[in-house]
């Protein structure tokens, strides 16, 4: 895994010290990347990424112009391989690290700060295949509603036979991409 663009573009990141993580590919993040960039995404906008990893994503956001990225994993393995990479990119003055389980707190902005503009959702797949709005990734969603700013992007990663559903309260899926066995759903905030 690599950074693709922006001020670190080629940097190495860290692998996993756990077989949980599925890293994505760097030409499917390049991909999602070109998307959010066609929409605006991600320069100068707050970021988080949740089941966040290694930080693939919210490092990127972070390369490519993001003005901050909170991150959220809720393995303690994965959150050490976490702050090396963003010492390594020298992105810990744009970030954060919570600890935690995505399911339950979302992406949680601080008191003084605004929300989010832009949420990378990339739940281990035993975990994301009910998408129902009783299940915990519809939950999760529904928190997610309160937490991202109005015409803010959730950027949902499932398996190629799951199917997100079209809306989770304000959340509104505006695009949806397959790459292998992996799709991703594009949700748009449409709360006033």
């Amino acid at each position: 895994m690599r950074i693709i663009s922006g001020k670190r573009r080629g940097m190495i990141l860290l692998p996993p010290k756990t077989s949980g993580t599925r890293p994505i590919t760097d030409r499917v993040k390049e991909s999602i990347f070109n998307i959010l960039y066609n929409k605006g995404y991600p320069e100068d906008k707050r970021v988080a990424d949740v089941f966040c990893g290694t930080g693939s994503f919210g490092i990127e956001s972070i390369s490519r112009g993001a003005s901050f990225c909170l991150f959220v994993e809720k393995d303690f393995r994965v959150v050490d391989v976490l702050k090396k990479n963003l010492e390594k990119a020298q992105f810990l003055s744009e970030s954060k690290i919570i600890s935690g389980n995505a399911f339950k707190i979302g992406a949680p902005a601080d008191f003084d700060q605004p929300g989010f503009d832009l949420v990378f959702v990339d739940p281990p797949y035993a975990l994301s295949r009910d998408t129902a709005l009783d299940s915990p990734l519809g939950k999760m969603l529904l928190i997610l509603a309160g937490q991202i700013n109005p015409d803010g992007l959730a950027v949902v990663r499932t398996e190629d036979h799951i199917e997100v559903l079209d809306e989770y309260g304000s959340l509104k899926v505006i695009d949806r991409r397959q790459w292998g066995t992996m799709k991703v759903a594009f949700l748009q905030n449409q709360k006033q």
